[in-house]
């Protein structure tokens, strides 16, 4: 094996931590943000919105509601990109529900986007804060690709990168080899790690692709278990026997809305023959982000394909070095689910708890 692509593994810290997150507000894209929020230890200097799972103002919509939701309507929220940098934007109702959110039915945000641009928002940020934010991604590259445009020098201003999307030794869930975020804009996937090409290796994006969020399988006893810290009155049960679009009345209305979004995500992943459960890919990503999750990643130069029809946003990852290439990545390559969700639980539970 090569020496720089051994895998390194990384405990968790829960320092401080600064984040500039960039999201396409979907289910697990919201489950990110409501555990991010449970988070003490982690700012959120603001959340800007990339169309994918559904436009970018619905995107920035949710990403609104499920902030207030979770007492935190001071969060700043701007909106980015309209379309992929050079293909047709698609969306996927079928996984998220026509509003991006699945049966959850949020009350409306109390306040409007940013005027400022999300792009903008990002340079001013970092170019005011050099090597204090750490940029968590979501989304389709789109609006990163557009700020590494505007300023180049965002990987020594950031203190570092995570982001979720990518197959390198698995399945794509969008074609037989691409991810859904590379799927939805695979130029500006190819952009980011062309810019990160060489950079030192704590600099290198840390990517969270499916072979492990995948792994992150949510199933009905999460839910239970979420309900019961939340010290709901009673037991929260979305169970594959009920009817589709059951609608949850948990006593907390944060696990009532996240019970909501969930079903449908769990009924989605039925629906294509995966199981009554549901795939929380973001949640990982930003626990990655948030210093609370235990992983190990390697080094490897990245090929995004942008041409081959059948092949568009395939990830291709070189660990051996064969390219000659300087690696542009570091690719988790083991994590720990049971772990996961017991955090998961115990915080957005606590969360709950302090909402009432």
């Amino acid at each position: 094996m090569n020496e720089a692509s051994r895998p390194v593994a990384q405990e968790p810290s829960r320092a401080p931590v600064s984040l500039l997150v960039d999201c396409d507000t979907g289910i697990d894209d919201a489950l990110a943000l409501v555990y991010l929020c449970s988070q003490p230890h982690v700012e959120l200097a603001a959340v800007t919105a990339t169309p994918g799972n559904v436009g970018v103002d619905q995107v920035a919509r949710n990403t609104l509601a499920v902030l207030e939701l979770c007492g935190r309507g001071d969060v700043p929220v701007a909106v980015g990109a309209r379309a992929p940098l050079r293909v047709p934007l698609v969306t996927s109702p079928e996984t998220h529900g026509p509003q991006g959110i699945g049966h959850a039915e949020l009350p409306p945000p109390r306040r409007a986007p940013e005027p400022r641009d999300a792009v903008g928002l990002w340079v001013e940020l970092a170019r005011a804060r050099p090597g204090e934010l750490t940029a968590l991604l979501t989304a389709p590259l789109t609006n990163f690709a557009l700020a590494l445009r505007a300023e180049p020098r965002l990987p020594e201003l950031l203190a570092g990168v995570v982001i979720m999307g990518g197959a390198y030794n698995h399945q794509g869930n969008t074609t037989p080899t691409a991810e859904w975020n590379t799927h939805v804009d695979p130029h500006a996937a190819a952009e980011v790690f062309a810019a990160y090409a060489g950079q030192p290796p704590g600099r290198l994006p840390v990517v969270c692709a499916l072979e492990v969020t995948e792994r992150i399988e949510m199933r009905p006893e999460h839910v239970a278990a979420l309900a019961e810290a939340a010290r709901c009155a009673g037991p929260e049960l979305v169970l594959p026997d009920q009817a589709e679009g059951t609608r949850s009345r948990a006593s907390s209305p944060l696990v009532r809305h996240v019970s909501d979004m969930l079903r449908f995500y769990f009924e989605f992943h039925r629906r294509y023959d995966q199981g009554y459960i549901a795939h929380v890919h973001d949640y990982f990503a930003a626990s990655v982000a948030a210093g609370t999750a235990r992983y190990a990643a390697r080094a490897a130069a990245v090929h995004v394909e942008t041409e081959a029809r059948r092949l568009v946003g395939t990830t291709v990852a070189d660990f051996r070095g064969l390219w000659g290439e300087p690696p542009s990545a570091r690719i988790v390559s083991e994590n720990h689910p049971e772990e996961a969700f017991a955090e998961l639980v115990s915080a957005v539970g606590a969360l709950a708890r302090r909402l009432g």
